[in-house]
Protein backbone atom coordinates (compact mmCIF):
# COMPACT_ATOMS: atom_id res chain seq x y z
CA UNK A 1 0.00 0.00 0.00
CA UNK A 2 1.73 3.25 -0.43
CA UNK A 3 2.80 5.36 1.96
CA UNK A 4 1.82 8.98 0.67
CA UNK A 5 -0.56 11.21 1.71
CA UNK A 6 -4.10 11.04 -0.29
CA UNK A 7 -6.51 14.24 -0.40
CA UNK A 8 -9.54 12.91 0.22
CA UNK A 9 -13.26 15.36 0.42
CA UNK A 10 -15.98 14.70 2.98
CA UNK A 11 -19.28 14.77 1.36
CA UNK A 12 -21.93 15.78 4.33
CA UNK A 13 -21.40 16.32 7.42
CA UNK A 14 -24.54 14.44 9.86
CA UNK A 15 -23.18 11.74 12.17
CA UNK A 16 -21.10 9.87 9.66
CA UNK A 17 -18.95 13.12 7.90
CA UNK A 18 -18.51 14.19 10.87
CA UNK A 19 -16.85 11.45 12.42
CA UNK A 20 -14.87 10.87 8.81
CA UNK A 21 -14.11 14.50 9.38
CA UNK A 22 -12.25 14.54 12.75
CA UNK A 23 -10.23 11.14 12.30
CA UNK A 24 -9.17 11.97 8.77
CA UNK A 25 -7.44 15.23 10.70
CA UNK A 26 -5.76 12.96 12.55
CA UNK A 27 -4.37 10.64 9.86
CA UNK A 28 -0.81 11.68 8.58
CA UNK A 29 -1.42 10.13 5.50
CA UNK A 30 -4.99 11.83 4.87
CA UNK A 31 -5.20 15.34 3.69
CA UNK A 32 -8.72 16.96 4.60
CA UNK A 33 -9.01 19.40 1.21
CA UNK A 34 -12.89 19.86 1.13
CA UNK A 35 -16.29 19.19 2.26
CA UNK A 36 -19.72 19.27 0.52
CA UNK A 37 -23.00 20.00 2.66
CA UNK A 38 -26.56 19.91 1.48
CA UNK A 39 -27.77 23.12 3.40
CA UNK A 40 -27.00 26.55 2.18
CA UNK A 41 -26.95 27.51 5.95
CA UNK A 42 -23.52 25.77 6.14
CA UNK A 43 -21.77 26.72 3.49
CA UNK A 44 -19.22 29.09 4.15
CA UNK A 45 -18.32 27.20 7.75
CA UNK A 46 -15.56 25.75 8.66
CA UNK A 47 -16.05 21.73 8.79
CA UNK A 48 -14.21 21.52 12.13
CA UNK A 49 -16.85 23.03 13.83
CA UNK A 50 -19.67 21.43 11.82
CA UNK A 51 -17.92 18.49 13.00
CA UNK A 52 -18.95 19.74 16.48
CA UNK A 53 -14.38 20.12 17.01
CA UNK A 54 -12.21 22.83 16.77
CA UNK A 55 -12.10 25.09 13.43
CA UNK A 56 -9.36 23.25 10.76
CA UNK A 57 -9.32 25.86 8.39
CA UNK A 58 -11.59 24.14 5.28
CA UNK A 59 -14.75 25.93 4.70
CA UNK A 60 -17.72 24.00 3.31
CA UNK A 61 -19.12 24.06 0.36
CA UNK A 62 -21.99 23.35 -1.89
CA UNK A 63 -20.50 23.70 -5.00
CA UNK A 64 -19.47 19.67 -6.47
CA UNK A 65 -17.56 21.24 -9.53
CA UNK A 66 -15.49 23.38 -7.46
CA UNK A 67 -14.34 20.22 -4.91
CA UNK A 68 -14.36 17.78 -8.29
CA UNK A 69 -11.60 19.99 -9.06
CA UNK A 70 -9.90 20.11 -6.28
CA UNK A 71 -8.44 16.92 -7.85
CA UNK A 72 -9.33 14.67 -4.73
CA UNK A 73 -7.80 11.32 -4.89
CA UNK A 74 -11.38 9.83 -2.75
CA UNK A 75 -14.69 10.96 -1.38
CA UNK A 76 -15.60 9.55 1.65
CA UNK A 77 -19.86 9.53 0.82
CA UNK A 78 -21.88 9.94 4.01
CA UNK A 79 -25.11 11.58 2.75
CA UNK A 80 -28.05 10.37 3.78
CA UNK A 81 -31.62 10.57 2.54
CA UNK A 82 -34.82 9.19 2.21
CA UNK A 83 -33.82 8.42 -1.48
CA UNK A 84 -30.33 7.68 -0.79
CA UNK A 85 -29.79 5.84 -3.82
CA UNK A 86 -31.94 7.49 -6.54
CA UNK A 87 -30.13 10.62 -5.09
CA UNK A 88 -26.38 8.96 -4.45
CA UNK A 89 -25.95 6.97 -7.62
CA UNK A 90 -25.65 10.39 -10.11
CA UNK A 91 -23.17 11.63 -7.73
CA UNK A 92 -20.94 8.51 -7.69
CA UNK A 93 -20.84 8.55 -11.78
CA UNK A 94 -19.95 11.70 -11.20
CA UNK A 95 -17.16 11.26 -9.18
CA UNK A 96 -15.97 7.77 -10.76
CA UNK A 97 -15.87 9.53 -14.01
CA UNK A 98 -14.05 12.21 -13.43
CA UNK A 99 -11.46 9.74 -11.57
CA UNK A 100 -12.09 9.86 -8.01
CA UNK A 101 -12.35 7.04 -5.96
CA UNK A 102 -15.44 6.56 -4.18
CA UNK A 103 -16.13 5.28 -0.11
CA UNK A 104 -19.13 5.14 0.53
CA UNK A 105 -21.92 4.32 3.75
CA UNK A 106 -25.08 5.98 2.40
CA UNK A 107 -25.49 2.84 -0.32
CA UNK A 108 -25.38 -0.14 1.87
CA UNK A 109 -26.58 -2.82 -0.47
CA UNK A 110 -23.25 -2.19 -2.82
CA UNK A 111 -21.57 -4.25 0.08
CA UNK A 112 -22.24 -6.84 -2.48
CA UNK A 113 -21.80 -4.97 -6.33
CA UNK A 114 -22.19 -8.17 -7.89
CA UNK A 115 -26.21 -8.58 -6.38
CA UNK A 116 -26.52 -5.02 -6.15
CA UNK A 117 -29.97 -3.77 -7.94
CA UNK A 118 -31.28 -2.56 -10.24
CA UNK A 119 -28.80 -3.84 -12.85
CA UNK A 120 -29.23 -0.73 -14.85
CA UNK A 121 -27.78 1.46 -11.98
CA UNK A 122 -25.21 -1.11 -11.27
CA UNK A 123 -23.65 -1.26 -15.13
CA UNK A 124 -23.87 2.79 -15.14
CA UNK A 125 -21.42 2.45 -11.49
CA UNK A 126 -19.20 -0.05 -13.74
CA UNK A 127 -19.00 2.21 -17.11
CA UNK A 128 -18.27 5.04 -15.12
CA UNK A 129 -15.19 3.58 -12.41
CA UNK A 130 -14.31 1.86 -16.36
CA UNK A 131 -14.16 5.34 -17.82
CA UNK A 132 -12.16 7.84 -15.01
CA UNK A 133 -10.26 4.22 -13.72
CA UNK A 134 -11.08 4.91 -10.27
CA UNK A 135 -13.62 2.65 -7.54
CA UNK A 136 -16.04 2.43 -5.50
CA UNK A 137 -16.24 0.69 -2.05
CA UNK A 138 -18.99 0.45 0.48
CA UNK A 139 -19.26 -0.74 4.31
CA UNK A 140 -20.48 0.18 7.20
CA UNK A 141 -20.67 -1.97 10.59
CA UNK A 142 -23.79 -3.46 9.59
CA UNK A 143 -24.42 -3.99 6.44
CA UNK A 144 -20.46 -4.37 5.71
CA UNK A 145 -19.06 -6.19 8.71
CA UNK A 146 -21.58 -7.98 11.51
CA UNK A 147 -23.44 -9.83 9.38
CA UNK A 148 -21.34 -10.53 6.51
CA UNK A 149 -17.64 -10.45 6.81
CA UNK A 150 -17.39 -10.92 10.44
CA UNK A 151 -19.11 -14.38 9.67
CA UNK A 152 -16.30 -15.03 6.80
CA UNK A 153 -13.85 -14.09 9.12
CA UNK A 154 -15.14 -16.66 12.25
CA UNK A 155 -15.59 -19.19 9.04
CA UNK A 156 -12.11 -19.73 8.51
CA UNK A 157 -12.05 -21.80 11.65
CA UNK A 158 -14.63 -24.31 10.39
CA UNK A 159 -14.49 -27.60 9.12
CA UNK A 160 -18.52 -28.05 8.09
CA UNK A 161 -21.11 -25.43 8.37
CA UNK A 162 -24.76 -26.22 8.90
CA UNK A 163 -25.95 -22.67 9.30
CA UNK A 164 -25.15 -19.34 9.84
CA UNK A 165 -27.32 -17.07 11.82
CA UNK A 166 -26.41 -13.17 12.46
CA UNK A 167 -27.93 -10.56 14.58
CA UNK A 168 -28.30 -6.81 14.97
CA UNK A 169 -29.81 -6.46 18.75
CA UNK A 170 -30.16 -2.71 19.19
CA UNK A 171 -32.31 -0.23 21.44
CA UNK A 172 -33.28 3.12 18.55
CA UNK A 173 -34.14 5.74 21.47
CA UNK A 174 -31.48 7.61 20.13
CA UNK A 175 -31.86 7.47 16.42
CA UNK A 176 -34.27 11.05 15.68
CA UNK A 177 -34.70 10.74 11.93
CA UNK A 178 -38.40 10.12 11.92
CA UNK A 179 -39.16 8.96 8.02
CA UNK A 180 -37.04 6.39 8.57
CA UNK A 181 -37.67 5.48 12.24
CA UNK A 182 -41.41 5.84 11.31
CA UNK A 183 -42.58 5.36 7.69
CA UNK A 184 -39.36 3.12 6.97
CA UNK A 185 -40.01 0.98 9.74
CA UNK A 186 -43.20 1.86 11.46
CA UNK A 187 -42.06 2.67 15.15
CA UNK A 188 -45.21 5.38 16.58
CA UNK A 189 -47.31 4.18 14.36
CA UNK A 190 -50.82 1.63 14.87
CA UNK A 191 -49.97 -1.74 13.43
CA UNK A 192 -52.84 -1.13 10.75
CA UNK A 193 -49.83 0.78 8.82
CA UNK A 194 -47.78 -0.42 6.53
CA UNK A 195 -44.03 0.70 7.17
CA UNK A 196 -41.72 0.06 4.03
CA UNK A 197 -40.05 -2.07 5.06
CA UNK A 198 -42.79 -4.68 5.50
CA UNK A 199 -43.48 -4.49 1.56
CA UNK A 200 -42.86 -7.71 0.12
CA UNK A 201 -39.59 -7.81 -1.62
CA UNK A 202 -37.94 -4.83 0.77
CA UNK A 203 -36.52 -6.98 3.10
CA UNK A 204 -35.09 -9.61 0.72
CA UNK A 205 -34.20 -6.05 -1.71
CA UNK A 206 -31.78 -4.70 1.79
CA UNK A 207 -30.22 -7.73 2.81
CA UNK A 208 -29.83 -10.41 -0.41
CA UNK A 209 -26.38 -8.85 -1.44
CA UNK A 210 -25.54 -10.04 2.52
CA UNK A 211 -26.48 -13.28 2.28
CA UNK A 212 -25.07 -14.03 -1.24
CA UNK A 213 -21.75 -12.73 -0.24
CA UNK A 214 -21.58 -15.02 2.47
CA UNK A 215 -22.91 -18.37 -0.12
CA UNK A 216 -20.75 -17.15 -2.35
CA UNK A 217 -17.76 -17.18 -0.63
CA UNK A 218 -18.48 -20.30 0.67
CA UNK A 219 -19.21 -21.90 -3.03
CA UNK A 220 -22.42 -21.78 -2.66
CA UNK A 221 -25.50 -20.35 -4.61
CA UNK A 222 -28.77 -19.02 -2.46
CA UNK A 223 -31.84 -20.04 -4.55
CA UNK A 224 -34.08 -18.25 -2.64
CA UNK A 225 -34.60 -15.42 -0.15
CA UNK A 226 -37.55 -15.40 2.12
CA UNK A 227 -38.68 -12.57 4.69
CA UNK A 228 -39.91 -12.72 8.10
CA UNK A 229 -41.41 -9.24 9.91
CA UNK A 230 -43.15 -8.97 12.99
CA UNK A 231 -43.98 -6.21 15.49
CA UNK A 232 -44.85 -5.30 19.03
CA UNK A 233 -46.48 -2.44 20.40
CA UNK A 234 -46.21 -0.50 24.32
CA UNK A 235 -48.94 -0.42 26.82
CA UNK A 236 -47.38 3.52 27.82
CA UNK A 237 -46.88 6.21 26.00
CA UNK A 238 -42.87 7.77 26.09
CA UNK A 239 -40.48 9.55 24.10
CA UNK A 240 -37.74 9.04 21.95
CA UNK A 241 -35.48 10.76 19.57
CA UNK A 242 -37.49 11.05 16.69
CA UNK A 243 -40.90 11.90 18.36
CA UNK A 244 -43.24 10.75 20.92
CA UNK A 245 -44.26 6.85 20.76
CA UNK A 246 -48.34 6.76 22.13
CA UNK A 247 -49.30 3.34 23.89
CA UNK A 248 -51.05 0.97 21.49
CA UNK A 249 -48.45 1.71 18.21
CA UNK A 250 -45.26 0.07 17.16
CA UNK A 251 -41.91 0.42 19.70
CA UNK A 252 -40.41 -2.93 18.60
CA UNK A 253 -39.83 -5.01 14.96
CA UNK A 254 -38.04 -7.88 14.09
CA UNK A 255 -37.13 -8.54 10.70
CA UNK A 256 -35.28 -11.62 9.17
CA UNK A 257 -33.66 -11.79 5.50
CA UNK A 258 -33.22 -15.86 5.01
CA UNK A 259 -30.94 -17.53 2.01
CA UNK A 260 -31.92 -20.22 1.18
CA UNK A 261 -29.37 -23.26 -0.05
CA UNK A 262 -30.18 -26.18 -2.05
CA UNK A 263 -33.75 -26.51 -0.15
CA UNK A 264 -32.74 -25.66 3.15
CA UNK A 265 -32.66 -22.09 5.09
CA UNK A 266 -28.30 -21.80 5.57
CA UNK A 267 -28.00 -17.90 6.33
CA UNK A 268 -30.31 -15.79 8.33
CA UNK A 269 -29.36 -12.24 8.90
CA UNK A 270 -31.79 -11.14 11.55
CA UNK A 271 -32.27 -7.24 13.16
CA UNK A 272 -33.74 -7.10 17.13
CA UNK A 273 -34.79 -3.17 17.08
CA UNK A 274 -36.23 -1.98 19.85
CA UNK A 275 -37.71 1.04 21.70
CA UNK A 276 -37.33 0.17 25.18
CA UNK A 277 -35.52 -2.49 26.72
CA UNK A 278 -38.67 -4.25 28.36
CA UNK A 279 -40.56 -4.42 25.11
CA UNK A 280 -40.92 -8.10 23.50
CA UNK A 281 -39.24 -9.90 26.37
CA UNK A 282 -39.92 -13.11 24.56
CA UNK A 283 -37.66 -11.97 21.37
CA UNK A 284 -33.94 -12.70 21.34
CA UNK A 285 -31.54 -10.29 23.96
CA UNK A 286 -28.44 -8.53 23.37
CA UNK A 287 -25.76 -6.89 25.27
CA UNK A 288 -26.20 -3.49 26.26
CA UNK A 289 -27.68 -1.36 24.28
CA UNK A 290 -26.27 -2.51 21.25
CA UNK A 291 -24.87 -5.59 20.07
CA UNK A 292 -24.14 -8.16 17.28
CA UNK A 293 -23.93 -12.21 17.38
CA UNK A 294 -23.36 -14.41 15.11
CA UNK A 295 -23.80 -18.40 15.52
CA UNK A 296 -22.15 -20.99 13.40
CA UNK A 297 -23.64 -24.55 13.41
CA UNK A 298 -21.28 -27.23 12.00
CA UNK A 299 -18.10 -28.35 13.41
CA UNK A 300 -17.33 -26.91 15.44
CA UNK A 301 -20.13 -24.31 16.71
CA UNK A 302 -19.37 -21.01 17.07
CA UNK A 303 -21.07 -18.72 18.85
CA UNK A 304 -19.61 -14.76 18.77
CA UNK A 305 -21.17 -11.83 20.26
CA UNK A 306 -19.74 -8.23 19.54
CA UNK A 307 -20.44 -4.97 21.11
CA UNK A 308 -19.08 -1.83 19.71
CA UNK A 309 -19.57 0.74 22.29
CA UNK A 310 -17.85 4.21 23.50
CA UNK A 311 -16.58 4.78 27.17
CA UNK A 312 -16.84 8.82 26.68
CA UNK A 313 -20.12 9.45 24.43
CA UNK A 314 -19.48 12.88 25.33
CA UNK A 315 -16.59 13.15 23.10
CA UNK A 316 -18.78 11.48 20.80
CA UNK A 317 -19.43 13.57 17.11
CA UNK A 318 -23.02 13.02 17.15
CA UNK A 319 -24.43 15.08 20.04
CA UNK A 320 -27.00 13.29 22.11
CA UNK A 321 -26.44 9.45 20.60
CA UNK A 322 -25.69 6.57 23.40
CA UNK A 323 -26.50 3.13 21.96
CA UNK A 324 -25.81 4.02 18.69
CA UNK A 325 -22.67 6.02 19.10
CA UNK A 326 -19.78 3.80 19.19
CA UNK A 327 -21.44 2.03 16.09
CA UNK A 328 -21.52 5.13 14.15
CA UNK A 329 -17.85 5.73 14.85
CA UNK A 330 -17.62 2.10 13.40
CA UNK A 331 -19.27 2.59 10.75
CA UNK A 332 -17.39 5.42 9.94
CA UNK A 333 -13.93 4.17 10.08
CA UNK A 334 -14.56 0.98 8.06
CA UNK A 335 -14.64 3.53 5.11
CA UNK A 336 -12.12 6.22 6.35
CA UNK A 337 -9.65 3.28 7.24
CA UNK A 338 -10.45 1.98 3.50
CA UNK A 339 -9.30 4.86 1.77
CA UNK A 340 -5.73 4.39 0.88
CA UNK A 341 -6.45 0.39 -0.38
CA UNK A 342 -9.16 1.80 -2.33
CA UNK A 343 -7.22 4.95 -4.07
CA UNK A 344 -4.51 1.66 -4.24
CA UNK A 345 -7.16 -0.77 -6.07
CA UNK A 346 -7.60 -1.79 -9.23
CA UNK A 347 -10.48 0.32 -10.39
CA UNK A 348 -14.23 -1.17 -10.43
CA UNK A 349 -16.66 -1.96 -7.96
CA UNK A 350 -15.17 -3.23 -4.62
CA UNK A 351 -16.63 -5.44 -1.90
CA UNK A 352 -14.45 -6.43 1.47
CA UNK A 353 -13.16 -9.60 -0.23
CA UNK A 354 -10.80 -7.57 -2.29
CA UNK A 355 -9.08 -5.74 0.14
CA UNK A 356 -6.72 -6.34 2.45
CA UNK A 357 -7.69 -5.88 5.98
CA UNK A 358 -8.42 -2.14 6.47
CA UNK A 359 -6.21 -1.20 9.38
CA UNK A 360 -6.02 2.11 11.08
CA UNK A 361 -2.71 3.74 10.26
CA UNK A 362 -0.94 5.54 13.44
CA UNK A 363 -4.07 3.93 15.52
CA UNK A 364 -1.93 4.35 18.64
CA UNK A 365 -0.51 7.58 17.85
CA UNK A 366 -4.08 9.06 18.62
CA UNK A 367 -4.85 6.99 21.91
Amino acid sequence: MPSQSHRVVVWATGGIGSIAIQAIRRRPDLELVGVWVHSPDKVGKDAGELAHGEPIGVAASNDADSLIGLRPDCVVYAASAPERDAAAIPDYVRLLEAGINVVTTSTTRLINPAAYEPSSWREQLAAAAEKGQASLYASGIEPGFAADYLPLVLMTQSHVVESIHAYEIGLYDDYAVADIMMDGLGFGRPLDFQPFVSIPGAIAGEWQGQLRLIADALGAEVQEVREYFDRRTTNRTFDVAFGTVAAGTCAAVRMKAIGVIAGRERIVIEHVTRLAHDIAPEWPKGVGDLSYRVVVRGEPDIDCTLAVTLRDPQRSAIPGMKAGAGAMVATAMRVVNAVPHVVAAPPGLLSALELPLTLPSCAFASA
